[in-house]
């Protein structure tokens, strides 16, 4: 990523990276319920998270119009310590859920996370589309589709398993 300085007449310092946008798209068949799925969505978005490794990875998420995704990491010394991921931007239980924020970026980037559920054949076709832009690094790039396909991975597992489809 090239890094360009310069200084401005007021003497303010300006440092200027290139600005990057990221477009991730995928799906996939559920089957279960539209309610099931959405709530395997909210599972997977919060308590339930999971790491690829496997390491549990729980997160918060209140699930009405402005309320906050994050990363609780409890108290320490009096003081509060955690990572905003995002707020819920449109939610239309059990089809549509908008995320929009930082999501696990922690420099200048703006996310929008779109999950829609839609009834086709005997279960419902869950769609991720994630758009990005900012100062988004090549390994971020790289990282974030194999990230996201986990994450759809487990919200299947996590709705066969409430619908008893599980493997």
């Amino acid at each position: 990523m090239a890094m360009t300085t310069a200084t401005s007449g007021s003497g303010v310092r300006v440092d200027a990276e290139k600005i990057h946008t990221l477009e991730i798209r995928r799906e996939v068949m559920i089957e279960a319920s539209a309610e099931t799925a959405f709530a395997a969505l909210l599972e997977e978005l919060g308590p339930g998270s999971v790491m690829p490794d496997g390491k549990a990875f729980p997160m918060k998420i209140e699930p009405w119009p402005g309320g906050r995704w994050f990363r609780d990491l409890g108290e320490a010394g009096g003081h509060t310590y955690g990572h905003l991921w995002g707020h819920v931007q449109v939610i239309k239980a059990p089809t549509l859920l908008e995320l929009i924020g930082p999501m696990p970026m922690s420099f200048a980037a703006i996310n929008h996370v779109q999950y829609r559920i839609k009834p086709e054949g005997k279960g419902v076709l869950l769609t991720l589309v994630h758009k990005a832009l900012g100062t988004l690094s090549q390994d971020l790039l790289d990282g974030m589709p194999e990230g996201w396909e986990h994450g759809m991975k487990r919200i299947k597992e996590v709705a066969e398993g409430k619908a008893g489809k599980g493997r």
